[in-house]
């Protein structure tokens, strides 16, 4: 596992590539949740997401012969602009692998980032395959979203960025999807905070990552039907060992939370979030018995979202 000098050492690579992002607060949503809430914000981070902070990371880590040749991922949503606009501020080639499904704003996202778009069907095993492809005819290397120890140090860095700002804070609550962003956030808690801890938000329908707690192994969704369409994904061996030993639980939220948390944000806040986002309000707010009186930290994911699909 990365020590504390380590993981300081990744901000300070990542630094000049990404914005250190506000942290907002809101009294109406203090006294709703009847906790001290502070929102760290990644909807303002570069490409709308903190994917930016593990992308980043990830490609400095590679080599120069590596860079040369460039990266390849495969991702429909945030991590493909992220690694297309990571790529772009380093000067290197991006090659993104996207299934045919995958909305049309998202693809013109990508391309307006850089990022060099292979269509597939939409199953894991064609963007598996389109990827190995690219990687033979191509040299580039694969730096997946979620389940790359780069990836998660670098997604770590908001909440150190967090604890830097608020080290009083008492918990820490992030969406979980692919793991990513929640295992780093645990190592950035564990050697940055100050007797705090780690929690995961995620959807009933689609809750392998509480269900991976349970049985000690890594589950895998049957169906996966909901709004937070970041959080589809599952854990991966890289993140999930992480996440066992270092985050306190994982809270399971209905739909309809997840979409009341979502207009609370727009309204009050008066900020656009994902649904994905939304998960992690939505949990203070189905347990408040557990954050009451305390001072929690909520990791604000994004912000891309689709207009025209909208909860509301």
């Amino acid at each position: 596992m990365i020590n504390k000098q380590e993981l300081s050492a990744v901000h300070e690579r990542i630094r000049p590539f990404i914005h250190k992002t506000p942290v907002i607060t809101s009294k109406l949503l203090d006294e709703i949740s009847g906790a001290g809430l502070f929102f760290k914000c990644e909807n303002f981070q570069r490409m709308g997401a903190f994917k930016m902070r593990g992308a980043t990371n990830a490609i400095l880590n590679l080599s120069r012969k590596q860079q040369e040749k460039g990266v390849v991922t495969h991702s429909s949503g945030n991590f493909a602009q992220a690694i297309s606009l990571s790529a772009r501020s380093i000067g290197i080639p991006a090659y993104i692998v996207m299934p045919s499904t995958a909305p049309q704003v998202k693809k013109e996202a990508v391309k307006g980032y850089g990022g060099r778009i292979t269509e597939c069907l939409p199953t894991l095993d064609a963007r598996e395959k389109a990827a190995e492809k690219i990687i033979d005819e191509t040299g580039a290397t694969f730096i997946h979203p979620s389940n790359d120890l780069d990836v998660i140090y670098g997604q770590g860095t908001a909440a150190m960025e967090l604890l830097e700002d608020y080290p009083d804070l008492e918990l820490i609550v992030t969406p979980v999807g692919g793991g990513g962003l929640i295992a780093g956030t645990a190592l950035a808690v564990h050697y940055f905070g100050k007797n705090c801890k780690t929690i995961g938000a995620e959807p009933f329908e689609a809750d392998d990552a509480f269900r991976s707690l349970q049985s000690g192994k890594i589950e895998e969704n049957e169906s996966a039907n909901t709004i937070a369409d970041g959080l589809k994904t599952q854990l991966g061996d890289k993140n999930f060992p992480i996440i066992q030993e270092l985050v306190s639980e994982i809270i399971r939220v209905e739909e309809e939370e997840i979409i009341s948390a979502l207009k609370l944000i727009w309204e009050r806040m008066k900020i656009v979030v994902e649904p994905s986002s939304a998960t992690a309000l939505a949990a203070v707010l189905r347990e408040k018995e557990k954050f009451e009186g305390k001072k929690v930290g909520i990791i604000i994911s994004g912000g891309n979202v689709d207009l025209k699909n909208l909860p509301f």
